[in-house]
């Protein structure tokens, strides 16, 4: 049984599939599908903003733009093909592959941990001595690297919910909800980079309650940033987890998977009308513990490789 933010989105798939009930199946199962890979979506709305962040305002919506042609061509392209053939010829790999995706969303969170805790030079970042071009050109093919690794996994969410259809409506499935997660996180990453300029404007017009306005946005948005990336660590961490705890469970091993469920369960029975959610949130909490530790073994293993070699 899924734990944690699965079970969640379980919940939401469903709700999704019933408001669709009245469309095709291949739009019940794109709502089902998209709901499924909600986790990863959070995570990828947080990670891209960063790498606008430095940039001219100018620079910052044709840099998006750039990033959103690549997320397409990434899932449209590469992913969905690659899909389409998984699903074809070893449909039995499609659990590896997203407990594989799994444990890199908890390697990626538990790095970003290690980040917080490990002194960083930051004159290293130093960018302001190269061409803003050649910047602009790394940061946007560094992003599309990274989405790279965040549409596989959507994509494989996605095919794992419609497994069992015909592989023409897989491929409108695949399709529909690569555009659609492709125009919903980046249309968000776009308001987000320029929430602080539309806050500017706004602290200059004559109205009172549009300057209170704009100078909130205006101040706000460091922390808020701030917040989404912790939000994105959080959801990589739980997501991951519970992802390799139920690709774990289908290939019967019960544990941690059922201690964590039953926990969950017992705590929320004496809650009352606050059983339901003291149950997901103990079941998110105990995916994403496991993604904490199961990433932290990674990167002890990345990192302690480099050192034994210098030795």
């Amino acid at each position: 049984m899924a734990t944690g933010f699965l079970a969640l989105l379980d919940d939401v798939a469903a709700i999704a599939k019933v408001a669709a009930a009245s469309l095709d199946d291949t739009a019940a199962a794109a709502a089902k599908a998209s709901a499924k890979a909600a986790g990863v979506v959070i995570d990828d709305a947080a990670v891209t903003p960063r790498y606008v962040h430095g940039f001219t305002a100018d620079r910052e919506i044709p840099i998006v733009a750039k990033i959103a042609r690549g997320s397409l061509k990434n899932k449209l392209v590469f992913l969905l093909p690659g899909a389409l053939l998984l699903s074809w010829l070893a449909p039995w790999a499609i659990t590896p592959l997203l407990m594989a995706g799994g444990a890199y969303l908890c390697f990626e969170g538990a790095e970003k941990l290690y980040e917080i805790f490990t002194p960083h030079d930051e004159a290293a970042d130093n960018l302001t001595d190269e061409d803003p071009r050649a910047v602009e050109d790394r940061m946007v093919t560094g992003a599309i690297r990274t989405d790279m690794i965040l549409s596989g996994e959507i994509m494989a969410i996605t095919l794992a919910s419609v497994s069992d259809v015909p592989i023409a409506e897989q491929a409108a499935v695949l399709a529909v909800v690569g555009i659609g997660i492709t125009a919903l996180v980046y249309g968000a990453v776009a308001l987000i980079v320029k929430a602080d300029d539309a806050g500017y404007a706004l602290a200059r017009t004559g109205s009172p309650s549009l300057r209170w306005l704009g100078r909130l946005l205006v101040k706000g948005m460091p922390p808020f940033l701030k917040l989404l990336a912790y939000i994105g660590t959080a959801a990589m961490l739980w997501v991951g987890g519970g992802i390799v705890i139920h690709g774990m469970e289908e290939f019967g091993i019960a544990e941690p998977g059922h201690s964590i469920h039953h926990f969950a369960e017992a705590a929320g029975a004496g809650m009352g009308a606050m059983g339901p959610t003291v149950t997901w949130l103990l079941s998110a909490l105990g995916s994403g513990i496991f993604g904490v530790l199961l990433g932290g073994i990674i990167v002890a293993v990345l990192h302690l490789r480099p050192c034994k070699a210098a030795h």
